[in-house]
């Protein structure tokens, strides 16, 4: 599946943003979504996982609380809203989709990946 992810930006400390990423595929629900996050210098990580059904999330320790990933099958298209945004969210965020039925935080399980969008918080 080929995911385009958008919505990425300048913003400030405390601001909000909301990254959207759409697959090109209708079997779009047939794949658990996620979130990475790679920053200058770091491997990349594990920001939020959503079901195939979107009943069912996961979400890294560092970002519990501030961010909530959502997904309309209709429309092939996962959300990642980030509040409350912190200088250390700075990273480009990668969608990526897997075609296993658990909610991975694991980098290998995940199959799809899109090209990233760069997130920049300022100080």
């Amino acid at each position: 599946v080929q995911l385009q992810a958008s919505g990425g930006g300048l913003v400030q400390a405390g601001d909000s943003l909301r990254l959207s990423c759409t697959a090109s595929q209708r079997t779009f629900s047939r794949y658990v979504m996620g979130w990475f996050r790679q920053a200058p210098g770091k491997e990349r990580e594990f920001v939020a996982a959503i079901s195939k059904n979107g009943v069912t999330t996961r979400y890294a320790e560092s970002v519990k609380e501030r961010f909530t990933i959502s997904r309309d099958n209709a429309k092939n298209t996962v959300y990642l809203q980030m509040n409350s945004l912190k200088a250390e969210d700075t990273a480009v965020y990668y969608c990526t989709a897997s075609w296993y039925s658990y909610l991975s935080d694991r980098y290998g399980d995940f199959n799809s990946w899109g090209q990233g969008t760069q997130v920049t918080v300022s100080s």
